[in-house]
């Protein structure tokens, strides 16, 4: 039997402009090097390259009765996505500012509005029932674990500082952690900080530098970055995480996950969307 993946978290429609240059803090005029519209929102990423690997996968994800929506849901009916939406009176709406050197500036332009108490019921309900169930950083996600003792998630707190409070519900209820190292000097120190929480597996990815590991029984593990073509690093993280859930379902060890983690991460970086298939939806 094939496991089924239930995911909590965003979905975005986002304008990506690239820049030669962040902008400075003082009133001038630049010009865009690139721009074009797409899917974003790191649940989005992650159910993206679950799906492309044949891994069943509904995403719960806050959506308006807008276009922005309608695009989101082009997208992921394309790819394979099942998709339960949480009624909300905006869909997650981002512009990007990104340079060439992978530098990016998020603007938040329109955010979800907060779940009903039967959204958070029905979605906690799915995770419930899930094989494996995957609560990214969000506002339902932490209303369901607020209000539901869910134990056993996967869980993504991207730049997590280890003493963040925002960060600790999903923490507490994790099995599995993935972040990154932007706010950490020590990257086995903060996998420690995780591992002593409770999860018996943490993963940190460090950019062109690979990604290490660490299990509870403190065995460590590294893999490099393959070499790749980059043109876009948006969603590189969501696609890693991916990789690695869909090869440890698969009966992989942590090593080998690690690369086939690595592998999907580079797929994700050689295209301008999340995943390559996103541009064949968006011409469909």
């Amino acid at each position: 039997m094939t496991a089924q993946i239930v995911l909590c978290g965003p979905a975005s429609w986002n304008q990506l402009i690239v820049l030669d240059r962040l902008p400075e803090p003082t009133p001038h005029t630049q010009f865009a090097e690139e721009a074009w519209k797409t899917i974003g929102g790191t649940s989005a990423g992650k159910a993206l390259h679950l799906a492309s690997l044949e891994v069943p996968v509904t995403l719960h994800t806050a959506l308006a009765d807008d276009e922005p929506s309608n695009s989101i849901q082009r997208v992921l009916s394309t790819a394979g996505v099942s998709l339960a939406p949480v009624v909300s009176e905006r869909t997650e709406q981002h512009v990007n500012l990104m340079t060439r050197g992978g530098e990016r500036v998020s603007l938040y332009v329109a955010t979800p509005s907060s779940p009903s108490e039967a959204a958070v019921a029905q979605t906690a309900a799915a995770l419930r029932e899930a094989d494996v169930a995957v609560i990214d950083l969000c506002e339902l996600g932490a209303r369901v674990l607020e209000q539901n003792p869910l134990r056993g998630i996967w869980t993504d707190l991207h730049d997590y500082d280890g003493a963040s409070t925002f960060h600790e519900p999903f923490l507490r209820a994790a099995e599995v952690v993935f972040m990154n190292d932007d706010r950490t000097e020590d990257a086995f120190q903060l996998m420690s900080t995780v591992l002593a929480a409770g999860a018996r597996l943490a993963v940190c990815t460090q950019g062109k530098q690979g990604a290490v590991a660490m299990n509870s029984s403190g065995e460590r593990f590294r893999v490099a970055a393959p070499q790749a073509t980059v043109r876009d690093t948006n969603g590189a993280g969501d696609a890693f995480m991916a990789g690695f859930l869909a090869a440890s379902l698969a009966g992989d060890t942590v090593q080998q996950a690690l690369e086939s983690a690595a592998e999907q991460a580079r797929i994700a970086v050689e295209s301008p969307h999340l995943h390559p298939v996103v541009e064949a939806a968006l011409g469909a």
